[in-house]
């Protein structure tokens, strides 16, 4: 963060704004941050004198605008709660009291109950790119935000849990996997980002009765050199062999029951009766089947791994079901008799949340099985002791479970049964963060969705689009890589680009209520693979034409520092310096909305704005001092766009 510099300067040139009396009156501020906090001290500290109202209850109410056109602040009078007066009459008012000379806003514009206000062009030229070079990779940035004690940086900062991901060992990585990836690593970037202490949890489907008939599989079929090379795609074909086998089986006993016969020998032998004993073996500790169950397992995370640094995500630690001990279970189950959540029903254990929650919210809950009566813990035990492991490991603030939205009956039974068992602290921490589906996809290997084929897919189409221009694709360094790049960059923006969470400012209320209703979308490989309309491609061009201009320009770092940035007089410059002034406040709406489509929108708006400007503001072949004030403002839009991308989990790509 800048403690000295442009900020500094132009509050010394404003006159009437002490930035260390401001701190104090205005605590949410962070002008040194967000430079547009100054101009709402500024507007504050004028419209209190004007007004009479206090400076205090005047800047909450400054809001931002999202088109230039409506200006870059405005001011609804109602919000001020001036009792006796019509708010359109004092917008007039306060708009013709306004200083003629003021240094950093035109006068206002009242409209029927608002004030628009727009910012002077000369000094935010000055004062936003120079921030934006001082701050560089920082710029948009809220470390301030997690801290747990922003007047004392000494308390630490807030833990949030992220779990995402979470796809089942032994079986692919599908398109349903995808999306909450995308989205948990988002998120994670962003409270990264935000300051928080993020913990990234991959919470691994890798437990149960499927694994031991996935080792019977291998028994019987596997392949060690296969397994090596490939396990997913291997362990998964096993799988889905066994699983025929079983079917085929089952319904041959079915059929001789029918007939009277004597299946029990049948059964005995079955190789459902087999899987079960073998993870049996498992739960008992039996040391040979955990060892090839650890194999596949540790296999399974290498290959993740390899996919998931091709989307830039990764994950402090790889939990899952098999990490929950029977003896944590054990309490769980203890506890939930004690308080008499559970009950029994021949043989097996639930939850009847009919008997324990009133009304509507009763009925919906309805009943959840805990245990079968084989003995075997279902997910809500596990995953309600899962919780209470980790917040005793980490102590957290909050937890995000990013989950597709057919998750949401089993997350609004796992918060209520947390709740019932007396840790509602817990639970108020927990927010459910669901999404749609994907529709459409399929592959070249059929109607199983692996992400590797999607992605190789995506990556091969977009080889072949950037092929159409061969100047172009000649001045490419590696087509393959960067071709790889922009498939995923088109995968992940329209994944991106629709909501998928219904966004929640207040985690309580969003945890009563949580997310329901939100978008499926379809797969369509053109659209989000050209370089035309709102597409990862898209914004991949626009990073690779400023960097083009960087290049051709051929200016040091040194001698775009030493600019004379006044010379930035035409509308056009002003407009994309209003749009770069923008990106703290949409990171700081971001963090209110948790939609990745708040940034997307922002920088499609911006890309739009600085495309336009072209045309009016030429690089290569100005006269050197107009050169290099218009290098400026585009290194600074360069920079702005690549933090926006990289908090999306995007990589900007430079030719």
């Amino acid at each position: 963060m800048a403690e000295t510099g442009a900020i500094d300067t132009l509050a010394s040139q404003v006159g009437s704004i002490s930035l260390s009396d401001a701190a104090a009156t205005y605590p949410n501020a962070h002008p040194h941050t967000n430079p547009l906090d100054l101009w709402r001290i500024h507007i504050a500290d004028t419209l209190s004198k004007i007004s009479g109202v206090e400076k205090s209850i005047i800047f909450p109410v400054i809001a931002w605008t999202q088109s230039l056109d409506k200006g870059d602040f405005i001011i609804a009078v109602p919000a001020l709660r001036i009792k006796g007066a019509k708010p359109d009459a004092l917008a007039v008012e306060w708009a013709e009291k306004w200083p003629e000379d003021d240094p950093l806003v035109k006068k206002p514009e009242p409209s029927k109950t608002f004030l628009s206000f727009f910012i002077k062009g000369a000094p935010a030229t000055q004062a936003v790119l120079k921030v934006i070079r001082e701050q560089g990779a920082d710029y948009g940035k809220a470390a301030f935000d997690g801290l747990r004690d922003p007047q004392d940086p000494s308390k630490g900062r807030k833990k949030i849990i992220v779990e995402f991901s979470s796809p089942n060992v032994a079986k692919p990585f599908h398109a349903g996997h995808l999306r909450s990836t995308i989205i948990g690593g988002f998120l994670s970037n962003l409270y990264e980002a935000a300051g928080w202490d993020v913990t990234r949890i991959n919470y691994l489907g890798d437990w149960g009765k499927q694994y031991g008939l996935l080792a019977l599989a291998y028994e019987k079929y596997g392949d060690d050199a296969e397994l090596k090379r490939d396990p997913i795609d291997h362990l998964f074909k096993l799988y889905v062999q066994i699983n025929k086998e079983m079917t085929a089986e089952k319904e041959k006993i079915e059929a001789e029951k029918k007939e009277g016969k004597d299946v029990a020998e049948l059964e005995a032998t079955s190789l459902d009766e087999q899987a079960r004993r073998y993870f049996k073996m498992m739960v008992d500790g039996d040391e040979a089947a955990l060892a090839q169950w650890r194999h596949f397992r540790d296999l399974s995370i290498d290959k993740y791994k390899q996919t998931y640094a091709r989307l830039n995500i990764r994950f402090d630690e790889y939990s899952g079901e098999s990490q929950v001990t029977e003896e944590a279970m054990a309490k769980t189950g203890g506890e939930m008799t004690e308080r008499g959540i559970s009950e029994n029903d021949s043989g097996s254990v639930l939850v009847d949340f009919t008997k324990h929650v009133n009304g509507k919210e009763g009925k919906q809950l309805g009943k959840a099985v805990l245990r079968k009566r084989d003995g075997t813990a279902l997910y809500l035990t596990r995953d309600v002791s899962e919780l209470k492991g980790r917040h005793e490991k980490y102590n957290f603030d909050r937890m995000l479970y990013v989950v597709a939205s057919q998750q949401e009956l089993h997350l609004k039974q796992l918060f209520k049964i947390t709740e019932l068992l007396g840790y509602e602290d817990i639970r108020k921490k927990c927010q459910h963060i669901s999404f749609g589906m994907v529709l459409g996809m399929s592959t070249r290997k059929g109607t199983v969705k692996f992400l590797n084929d999607i992605l190789r897919d995506v990556g091969d189409h977009m080889h072949e689009v950037m092929k159409r221009n061969e100047d172009k694709y000649a001045q490419v360094e590696e087509p393959e890589k960067v071709a790889d790049i922009l498939g995923i960059s088109s995968v992940m923006v329209q994944d991106m680009t629709g909501k998928r969470q219904v966004p929640s400012i207040h985690l309580h209320a969003a945890i009563l209520m949580p997310c329901s209703r939100i978008n499926n979308y379809n797969f369509n490989m053109e659209a989000m693979t050209s370089f035309e309309g709102d597409t990862g491609p898209y914004l991949q061009y626009a990073h690779a034409r400023l960097c083009s201009i960087r290049r051709r320009a051929d200016l040091t770092d040194a001698e775009i520092a030493s600019a004379d940035l006044s010379l930035l007089t035409e509308e056009h410059a002003l407009n994309v310096v209003r749009y770069l002034s923008q990106w703290p406040d949409v990171f700081q709406n971001t963090l209110k909305t948790l939609e990745p489509t708040t940034v997307l929108t922002y920088l499609f708006r911006m890309t739009h704005v600085i495309s336009s400007s072209y045309d009016h503001l030429q690089v290569v072949g100005s006269e050197p001092e107009l050169k290099k004030a218009r290098m400026a403002l585009y290194d600074a839009a360069r920079i702005v766009l690549h933090n926006a991308m990289s908090l999306l989990g995007l990589s900007p790509v430079e030719r």
